[in-house]
């Protein structure tokens, strides 16, 4: 005999872990623990997706709303102005927001509410 162990057993021996701790959680618990926080993680970023597209619509509409309504009465021209120029703004966040950009999209529907606030105050 040469001394040295067979192969057979080297991995065996290897695969043992010298943590009591790491023994009792399986290799197989920790991947499924990961693959929870990275579903967690899709799952709020596809909900960040929905809400800057859905605001940035749903402001879009109220900014063209208020400018066909604006258009309509004795308001200068540059108030239905800044509630188009504001709703054109939101609809751009909710394109970016669509797209996965939501910091973008969140700064161009303040942006966008700030231009429509501040059309309104010509009035």
């Amino acid at each position: 005999m040469s001394g040295r162990t067979p192969s057979g057993l080297e991995p065996a021996i290897a695969e043992r872990p010298e943590d009591p701790a790491e023994a009792q959680v399986p290799a197989a618990g920790r991947a499924d623990e990961e693959s929870d926080d990275e579903a967690g993680e899709i799952t709020d970023a596809r909900r960040a997706r929905w809400t800057a597209a859905g605001a940035g619509g749903l402001l879009c509409l109220a900014g063209l709303a208020a400018a066909l309504l604006r258009a309509t009465g004795s308001d200068p021209a540059l108030v239905p102005a800044a509630y188009a120029l504001g709703a054109a703004v939101c609809a751009c966040a909710a394109v970016l927001g669509a797209r996965g950009r939501t910091r973008r999209a969140l700064w161009l529907l303040i942006a966008g509410t700030m231009i429509m606030a501040l059309g309104d105050q010509f009035d």
